[in-house]
C-alpha cells in the first residue's frame, strides 16, 4: 500500500468505527428481515466499499451530503447480495424480505438522529479533552468545560433548570455577568470548531461539510421543537 493509501485508509478506519451503529440501525430499519446478517453485510460493505482505495474520494465527488451517498450505497450493496442470494436459493424472496418496511421518511430520520448523536458525541469527547488541557495563555480554559456543560448540555439533554450567571460567578471566580457570558462564548466557538472537523472528516470538501452542518443544525432544530 503506498502512502496516498496509507494516509487515506487510517480516516477510513475510524469512520467505520465511528459510524457503524447508526450504519446498523438503518439496515435494520430497511431490512428488518436480515437482523441475524446485519453484522456480517456491515463488514462485507466496509471491506468492499468503505474501506477501498479512492472511495472516499468518489464519495467527495458528489459535493452533496456524505450520509445520503452512505445510505444509497449501503442499500444497493445489500439489494445486490439479496438478487444474488435469490437467484442461487429461489425459495429466498427478495419481497418477503423487504415486505412491510418502514416508510422511507422514518428510517432515514432514525439514520438521522443515531447520526446526529455520534457526530454531537464525538464533538463533545473532543471539546471536553481540549478543553481539559489548558494552555498558559488561557489559565481558565480547564472552566469552560463546565461552564458549557452547566448553562447549556444540562438544560438541553437532561432538561434542568439554567442556572443564573449570578452562581456562576460566584463558581468559577468570575467578575460579572459579562465575563461569565464571554466564557460561555468562548464554549460556543470550540465546541463550533470541533464539530466543523468532525464533519469534514467524513464530508471532506467544503460543500459537503457546509451541507453537513446545516442539516445537522436543521435536524436538531426540529427535535428541539417537539419538545
Amino acid at each position: 500500500m503506498g502512502k496516498a493509501a496509507e494516509a487515506e485508509q487510517a480516516p477510513l478506519d475510524r469512520l467505520v468505527k465511528l459510524y457503524w451503529q447508526p450504519l446498523k440501525i438503518y439496515l435494520l430499519a430497511t431490512f428488518p428481515g436480515l437482523h441475524n446478517q446485519a453484522e456480517v453485510l456491515l463488514q462485507d460493505f466496509a471491506e468492499d466499499k468503505i474501506l477501498q482505495e479512492g472511495w472516499l474520494r468518489k464519495a467527495n465527488q458528489n459535493r452533496g451530503r456524505f450520509r445520503d451517498f452512505l445510505k444509497i450505497s449501503l442499500r444497493n450493496f445489500v439489494l445486490d447480495r439479496l438478487n444474488r442470494a435469490e437467484a442461487k436459493n429461489p425459495p429466498l424472496s427478495l419481497d418477503e424480505l423487504e415486505q412491510e418496511l418502514p416508510q422511507a421518511a422514518a428510517v432515514s430520520e432514525a439514520f438521522d438522529l443515531e447520526w446526529a448523536r455520534t457526530v454531537l458525541g464525538e464533538t463533545l469527547r473532543r471539546m471536553e479533552a481540549d478543553c481539559r488541557r489548558p494552555g498558559e495563555d488561557q489559565p481558565r480554559r480547564g472552566f469552560i468545560w463546565e461552564m458549557f456543560q452547566i448553562r447549556l448540555l444540562e438544560p438541553v439533554f437532561n432538561g434542568a433548570e439554567q442556572v443564573p450567571y449570578d452562581q456562576l460567578i460566584e463558581r468559577f471566580g468570575l467578575k460579572s455577568p459579562m465575563d461569565a457570558s464571554n466564557m460561555l462564548l468562548s464554549g460556543k466557538r470550540i465546541f463550533k470548531a470541533h464539530l466543523d472537523k468532525v464533519i469534514r472528516e467524513y464530508a471532506g470538501q467544503d460543500a459537503a461539510a457546509a451541507l453537513e452542518i446545516q442539516a445537522l443544525e436543521e435536524f436538531l432544530q426540529r427535535l428541539a421543537k417537539r419538545g
